[in-house]
């Protein structure tokens, strides 16, 4: 089996004074030298006419988003079933979802769903791995937390397969990162691992929109702050002016000159990949303008919303304008995770940002000329049970439990045909009852997305080959 390109480029181990050479690039504020790291070049193996590169944002939903409260509401269902909420039409007749979705419904020519994705867990450290791994199965080791035996996220498969663009990273995540297998590439080995971007202050409950709660009101752990999102800082470091960092540029061009006429390394070769990019992050009016987001159009902070929800999704928009390949935006923090007093919390807090931010997202693209060249994905880690349950002994009011067998995925842009729905759900919107889809299908859509081949393959730290596809895309979305 071929591999996927025709050499692979590995991990560089750095010396100290070489970061001391590079001027002093560890005190990058937001960044790390591992993140910066991951800027790197790899790419698919590929066939046929090039296509126009096209990007992805994946819009996680942590905690499990309701699909009968969202994309797929049964109005002729029980009340058992059906909820406290009512659905509207949207722009595409025919075409109902939730009545806390209406700037979505207004924008449904955009957008298409899929109603039939389903997996085996209820468990949340299990069903968000499935998801972001695109494996409808878990790794022979599977544990709680990430490991170098784990599947490789289909963010870092995409980091790894897409070529970069303009000396940044091909995959990054955003605003916090989620300790669970999936995260990071796993078995594709650590310099794979996407570019990720600490971008939220802590919070310990919902960490997502305006406020934070706790689903359980439990008066003693009550918590009044907000999540705040806050860029990585791009400044240079201290006593490091531009013209010096020019100066110390040029000194490294010289020494990297000598040394190719002592043989030019794979490692050499990383490295000189690695300064590259580090460099361009620092001296890219660009890259700084958009970590910059305070300094946004007003009415564009008003579009998405000052919350971080609307921050972390405008941030994507501009790291895919600068030429990111693939951005992962983990969302909610438990805050769609509705065992209880559901319908409250979805319809004042989680709901409304979530409508006013995908919304913003899809304009804003749409009006840079991006959004037919990218993909929006939204999904939780499952959806939720199709009868409505009662834990008094937790919480006041009513709410779903977990429930892998069936849950909504939203497409947006990237050339879906607007208002199409792929699959069915039974009447009660427990099971697929047409078009079932997996999360193989769902990573497939991802790939075929970001142009990788569907015959690519990528390589473990031993030399063994692995496809990137385990499925094909989800038929009828394009």
């Amino acid at each position: 089996m071929a591999s996927s390109s025709s050499s692979e480029l590995r991990h560089p181990n750095f010396h100290r004074r070489e970061f001391l050479q590079a001027g002093g690039l560890a005190a990058l504020g937001g960044l790390s030298m591992s993140d910066v790291a991951t800027l790197r070049a790899a790419s698919g193996s590929s066939s046929g006419p090039p296509r126009r590169p096209k990007s992805v944002i994946y819009i996680v939903l942590t905690g499990g988003l309701a699909q009968h409260e969202s994309f797929d509401p049964k109005p002729e269902a029980s009340a058992d079933v059906r909820g406290e909420f009512g659905a509207i039409e949207t722009a595409t007749p025919g075409l109902f979802i939730s009545e806390h979705l209406p700037k979505l419904a207004a924008r449904s020519e955009k957008w298409a769903l899929c109603r039939s994705l389903s997996h085996s867990w209820n468990e949340h450290i299990q069903a968000t791995s499935m998801m972001l791994t695109g494996r409808s199965i878990l790794s022979p080791s599977f544990s709680r937390v990430p490991k170098s035996t784990d599947f490789p996220g289909i963010t870092s498969v995409a980091g790894r397969m897409v070529p970069p663009r303009n000396n940044l990273p091909s995959a990054a995540v955003l605003p916090y990162s989620i300790d669970t297998p999936g995260t990071k590439a796993g078995m594709m080995g650590a310099g794979h691992d996407p570019w990720f971007l600490k971008a939220a202050s802590d919070c310990k409950w919902s960490g997502a929109c305006p406020n934070c709660w706790d689903h359980q009101r439990r008066p003693q752990q009550q918590h009044t702050g907000w999540p705040v999102f806050q860029a990585p800082n791009l400044r240079l470091p201290d006593g490091i002016t531009q013209p010096r960092l020019d100066r110390r540029k040029s000194l490294l061009q010289l020494v990297e000159q000598r040394q190719r006429t002592l043989g030019q390394t794979d490692a050499v070769t990383s490295m000189n990949n690695y300064r590259t990019g580090a460099l361009s992050l620092l001296t890219s009016g660009k890259v700084r303008s958009a970590f910059d987001i305070e300094s946004e159009d007003p009415k564009t902070l008003d579009d998405y919303g000052r919350n971080l929800f609307g921050y972390s999704l405008l941030f994507s928009a501009r790291l895919v304008e600068l030429g990111v390949g693939m951005v992962q935006v983990n969302l909610g923090r438990g805050g769609f995770d509705t065992h209880g007093n559901a319908f409250d919390h979805l319809k004042n807090l989680m709901l409304p940002p979530t409508d006013q931010a995908i919304a913003a997202l899809i304009d804003d693209l749409d009006s840079r000329g991006l959004l037919e060249d990218t993909l929006i994905v939204a999904a939780g880690e499952f959806g939720r049970t199709p009868k409505i349950t009662r834990l008094p002994q937790f919480y006041e009011l009513p709410g779903r439990d977990h429930w892998g067998a069936v849950q909504s995925v939203f497409f947006a842009g990237g050339g879906v045909q607007g208002g199409a729905v792929v699959g069915k759900s039974d009447r009660h919107g427990g099971y697929p009852k047409e078009a079932k889809q997996t999360p193989e299908n769902l990573a497939a859509t991802i790939y075929d997305a970001l142009g990788i081949n569907p015959q690519a393959t990528w390589n473990d730290g031993a030399g063994r080959p692995y496809h990137v596809y385990h499925a094909n895309p989800i038929a009828g979305l394009v």
